[in-house]
């Protein structure tokens, strides 16, 4: 059926995404993953809403950490034809320098996340 979302298309999404975060693209290329209405993203940094929010906190993450590595541990997909339900779990790796350290420091942790992903215009119009 036109525009069913697969489980090949929600995993090369996710991977494009961290691959994105590691190298620090630039923010435009994140955009076609990210719906902008409707999109809102929880961080501890805060929350997050549309291309704005989203370029708002790419902004400050990618200049407060660098090394950053992110490997995805586990992935759940929960499919409907029209959007996924993925729950990740994704070890971060990451150096950070705070000012006026002599030197910068390692962070690194399991995160969990749960994201809702919808069918791009494009794959409902194949």
């Amino acid at each position: 059926m036109a525009g069913t979302l697969t489980e090949s298309e929600v995993e090369r999404l996710v991977n494009d995404w961290y691959r994105a975060l590691d190298v620090h693209a630039p923010v435009e290329e994140l955009f076609p993953m990210l719906a902008d209405g409707g999109l809102e993203m929880r961080f501890p940094e805060g929350t997050f809403r549309g291309h704005q929010g989203a370029k708002d906190w790419y902004h400050a993450v990618i200049n407060e950490y660098f090394d950053e590595v992110h490997t995805v541990k586990d992935l759940g997909i929960s499919l409907t034809d029209e959007e996924a339900e993925v729950t990740i779990r994704v070890n971060w790796q990451a150096r950070i320098w705070n000012r006026p350290a002599a030197q910068s420091e390692w962070l690194g942790y399991d995160a969990f996340q749960t994201w809702k992903v919808g069918a791009s215009r494009r794959a409902r119009e194949r």
